[in-house]
């Protein structure tokens, strides 16, 4: 195999963006097998690699196929790799790695259910969460009581919050009629921490529920159940690659054993209304 950029290497590994990674090898914080690297540096495999003096295992430097998994995440666990409390995480339930290991795309907090992208390819990970790419994130939210239209319209030209601006691109109604507890689908194209439910929170408006049913182009299959696993093949991992302009093309289709497959709706197909008649 031949050597590649150190950047590139470190990025794959999900420790940052190739940006992010430069800026760190250009202020002196990564060496290679015992040397300080300087920027356009390239590594051979097998190459010993510090961060901040830090040993980068060699399963997370290791290229691998690009894999994508999509995992249906419960409410209670959390989107990290270990919690000094001992509470669930997500991290828990996927399938092993013989190589390198998962990296989640974005977040969802521990109250939040539904939707979660992983992956084995660290520069994927951090271009699908970067709000430059402004890739959709929509999400079934039940909140307590009535809007009216002047609320509605708020929340979609904008209102302020802690952090600056933020407004929902839409918000569509899944249920009718006069009941205490009401669904909608709204989609943003950011993934500041909580969003959704301090935009809502700014109306004053209790939110009961909230679920992610798409992330970019993947919808959440149908029938995925909470605590499972379904798999992108290597045309919809491409198409994710593509959208972030990614290049190469290391889309592996293995299917671990004993984990769901089916394909994934797309944007503009099964509504979040769907998931909430299934649940």
């Amino acid at each position: 195999m031949s050597s590649e950029k150190l950047q590139k290497v470190l990025a794959r590994a999900g420790l940052g963006s190739r940006r992010e990674m430069e800026r760190r090898i250009e202020a002196g914080r990564v060496q290679v097998n015992g040397r300080q690297a300087s920027l356009g540096d390239r590594v051979e495999p097998g190459a010993r690699i510090h961060l901040d003096g830090r040993p980068v295992s060699a399963a997370a430097l290791a290229p691998g196929d690009r894999r994508v998994i999509v995992y249906h995440k419960p409410t209670g666990e959390l989107v990290t790799r270990s919690d000094p409390e001992g509470r669930r995480t997500v991290f828990r339930r996927l399938p092993p790695l013989k190589g390198g290991r998962w990296l989640a795309v974005g977040r969802l907090d521990i109250n939040t259910s539904g939707l979660l992208l992983l992956t084995t390819d660290g520069e994927l990970a951090n271009r699908l969460a970067h709000p430059s790419y402004r890739l959709v994130r929509d999400y079934a939210v039940r909140i307590f009581g009535q809007l009216d239209e002047a609320t509605l319209r708020r929340l979609t030209e904008g209102v302020t919050l802690d952090d600056g601006q933020a407004a929902f691109e839409s918000i569509q109604p899944l249920d009718a009629g006069e009941a205490a507890n009401r669904w909608y689908r709204v989609r943003l194209r950011e993934g500041k921490n909580r969003l959704v439910r301090r935009l809502w929170e700014s109306q004053g408006v209790q939110v009961s529920r909230l679920m992610r049913v798409q992330y970019g182009p993947i919808e959440m299959p149908a029938g995925l159940r909470e605590g499972q696993v379904h798999a992108l093949t290597a045309g919809e991992i491409r198409h994710l690659a593509d959208l972030v302009n990614l290049e190469g093309d290391r889309s592996g289709e293995r299917a671990h054993p004993g984990h769901r497959r089916s394909s994934p709706r797309t944007a503009g197909g099964r509504s979040a209304h769907d998931h909430k008649r299934r649940r």
